[in-house]
């Protein structure tokens, strides 16, 4: 059987290299099947071998959690790969372009190989999800989905941005998420108008439009869904201006498929928006790939060349935004199918006005 560790040897020609050093934890979760915290380790793939280089305070936890994987127990992470790449005589070490600078001059002051910093190896592995993945994104959109309904029905004036953030936190954690993969974002009235506004003191005022953005966690893999919902009647350019971004949401979804690239999606609700006079209110990319992260490819964006492809699982999230008076946002999660798309995501997408 191929293993993912097998898949991404398969790339060192291609490459030219003939090893690969991995730092980022996402990934070393995603080929070995276990994890260090960032700056606690590496695992260093080669032509023949593999092995996890960290230290001592997960030792217990690795011979459990992968115990066919040969470990290198030590504090000199960076040491001890030089010493094994010289060993296999390997001539040129892959390293992801992410890596610190500080352990990049180190290895180009001491590494006996060549070194080549890469982009999205493992990431472009990663985009097209195996179905077991599948199966783990199905249950965090549909446990999201169902949280972000419950809270609809828990939302009132007078509490906090910050206690709403806090219930659906709490309900998804006694519902079977693990955690989740970023601060979860609930912006209300003027504040809306803030994209990435975190969840604050202010209270939810009656006609205030309140934007909740959350990803949780399920079996390793994140969901990323938002919904817009009014308490009381937001007034009439707020109620249109969802709407339009409903409708926009919409137009991009039914062109969602396999060979249609990023750019493309994105220019399908930059269009309509603007025929609406929204155009210089929707000011963020259009939706990006989940998984193992919250921000995987393919990318959707302007101008964006990544191209769709079957099993890959993305967001779709349009938005337009007033500074002074609110904003909106709707965001579903897509699986690209061979023929078309299935959309996870079930909370509901009408302006609802509690």
């Amino acid at each position: 059987m191929t293993t993912r560790i097998d898949r991404l040897r398969a790339q060192f020609d291609r490459l030219s290299i003939d090893s690969f050093l991995v730092a980022d934890a996402s990934s070393q979760q995603y080929l070995a099947g276990a994890s260090v915290e960032g700056g606690d380790g590496y695992l260093l793939v080669t032509a023949n071998d593999a092995i996890f280089i960290t230290d001592a305070r997960y030792l217990t936890e690795l011979k459990q959690t992968i115990p066919d994987m040969p470990l290198a127990i030590t504090r000199n992470y960076l040491q001890a790969a030089s010493d094994h790449l010289q060993a296999v005589g390997a001539t040129v070490l892959g390293i992801e372009d992410s890596m610190p600078l500080s352990d990049y001059q180190w290895l180009d002051e001491h590494l006996w190989t060549d070194i080549v910093p890469l982009s999205g190896v493992v990431g472009n592995l990663r985009q097209i999800k195996e179905p077991a993945e599948i199966a783990a994104i199905r249950r965090a959109t549909a446990l999201t989905s169902q949280g972000m309904t419950a809270l609809f029905d828990h939302l009132q004036v007078g509490m906090t941005e910050r206690q709403a953030a806090q219930w659906l936190e709490h309900w998804m954690a006694d519902h079977g998420a693990t955690g989740t993969s970023f601060a979860t974002i609930v912006a209300s009235g003027k504040r809306s108008a803030w994209p990435h506004g975190s969840a604050s003191d202010k209270l939810l005022a009656d006609h205030d439009m309140v934007t909740i953005d959350c990803g949780f966690y399920v079996d390793g893999y994140t969901s990323d869904v938002t919904r817009t919902v009014a308490l009381g009647d937001p007034g009439e350019r707020l109620k249109a201006a969802y709407q339009a971004v409903q409708t926009a949401q919409t137009k991009i979804i039914a062109a969602v498929k396999p060979g249609v690239t990023g750019g493309e999606l994105d220019q399908i609700g930059r269009d309509y928006l603007a025929e609406q006079g929204l155009g210089d209110a929707f000011i963020h990319g259009t939706g990006h790939g989940i998984g193992l992260d919250i921000h995987e490819g393919p990318n959707i964006g302007h101008s964006w060349p990544d191209v769709m492809a079957a099993n890959e699982v993305i967001t779709v999230e349009p938005g337009v935004y007033f500074a002074g008076l609110g904003g909106l946002r709707i965001e579903d999660d897509l699986l690209i199918t061979a023929t078309g798309h299935e959309v996870l995501t079930t909370a509901p997408r009408n302006l609802i006005i509690l």
